[in-house]
């Protein structure tokens, strides 16, 4: 068995998938709240926020879950330090493109979103333990 023709799962049935979409729910609910509350720059530069943190979330999801089992245990590893490089350098390509190119900006926004969004991780464990229990 070749460990680069891995065993792959669904995207969606990965098991990252209900932590990927808990983010882009907050992402796009406090991008809402912070338009019809603060404004539309404040609206926009939330929703800047909330999309550097999941992409980067997004792409290591699909970097890192490529591969599967036990022979393929070298090949995860390596998949899973890919992933969280990529994911460290989208996330600052991300940050100086919005500040560099989006004007006006509400920086208090960009980074409150973007906090709020990483929080969802904290919260990981309960999110796949309910999906684990589900029959």
């Amino acid at each position: 068995m070749d460990v680069r023709t891995p065993n792959r799962l669904p995207f969606h049935r990965l098991p990252v998938f209900p932590v990927l979409v808990v983010q882009l729910v907050v992402v796009l609910l406090a991008a809402a709240l912070l338009w019809q509350w603060q404004g539309r720059v404040a609206g926009y530069s939330g929703l800047c926020g909330g999309l550097i943190a999941w992409l980067p979330n997004l792409y290591f999801a699909h970097k890192a879950f490529r591969f599967s089992g036990a022979r393929a245990a070298q090949a995860i590893v390596r998949s899973f330090y890919a992933g969280e490089a990529g994911k460290l350098i989208l996330t600052a390509v991300l940050f100086a493109l919005t500040f560099a190119g989006v004007k006006p900006l509400d920086a208090l926004a960009v980074f409150g979103v973007f906090l709020l969004t990483q929080l969802v991780n904290w919260f990981a464990p309960l999110l796949l333990k309910i999906r684990l229990l589900r029959p």
